[in-house]
């Protein structure tokens, strides 16, 4: 009798997998109870789903990157991994403001990621929120707005310690000021990032930091 009820189990789990694939049945110990157990694949590749996306993102292909990182959003909403969901609610904004969809990238910010940060209490998290709201503004040129978030950005960076997040708020912060023509401000914000950059030994900012003083110097002397 138990045989026969093992095999209908079996069958009606194999039948019902085929339509929707997220039961397992096993018995870990031979002649003890089954379990059945439910789960959603959604939420054990949603690792894999952000790391696919953020590979086809760095390549360039934004929609596949859309695609998958709203499966990583989704299978982290379902398991409860709220940290890594609002990280990848702020990917999904990055990727829809390079396809200029500014609403929507601000959006996702405003109404999923800064808000669950808020609910989780996450100060670094709501200043990473800051600083994706002052590149969307920036590229919708909403100065105002961008150069608010850079500097509310700035200021959770001291209030953690952050060296690194402060060197990022004074460098957009920079660009704010390079797109108003605000030459000598933008330049002063610069010089404070370097030399931070420098007493800190950071290099990665090198770069950015180049292209600012470029930016300035293109500024001041249009090609006629």
């Amino acid at each position: 009798m138990q045989k026969l009820f093992l095999i209908i189990l079996l069958f009606l789990a194999v039948n019902v997998k085929a339509q929707i694939p997220d039961i397992t049945v096993s018995r870990p110990v031979p002649g003890g109870p089954i379990n059945i157990t439910y789960y959603n694949p959604a939420t054990l590749n949603a690792d894999d789903y952000f790391y696919e996306a953020n590979q086809n993102e760095q390549k360039g292909d934004l929609k596949v990157a859309l695609a998958l990182y709203d499966k990583a959003a989704t299978g982290f909403s379902m398991s409860r991994r709220m940290p890594q969901y609002c990280l990848t609610l702020l990917r999904l904004s990055n990727v829809h403001m390079l396809m200029n969809n500014y609403s929507k990238a601000e959006k996702l910010v405003l109404e999923g990621a800064l808000m669950n940060y808020s609910k989780l209490g996450s100060i670094s998290g709501e200043m990473d929120a800051y600083q994706q709201l002052a590149k969307i503004y920036l590229a919708a040129d909403k100065l105002t707005e961008a150069l608010w978030f850079s500097t509310q950005q700035g200021i959770l960076a001291q209030r953690l310690s952050n060296q690194n997040a402060y060197i990022s708020s004074l460098l957009g912060l920079a660009q704010v000021k390079i797109k108003k023509q605000e030459f000598n401000l933008a330049n002063y914000d610069i010089n404070r990032a370097e030399t931070l950059a420098r007493s800190n030994n950071y290099t990665d900012f090198s770069g950015q930091i180049s292209d600012a003083r470029k930016a300035i110097a293109d500024g001041q002397n249009p090609k006629k």
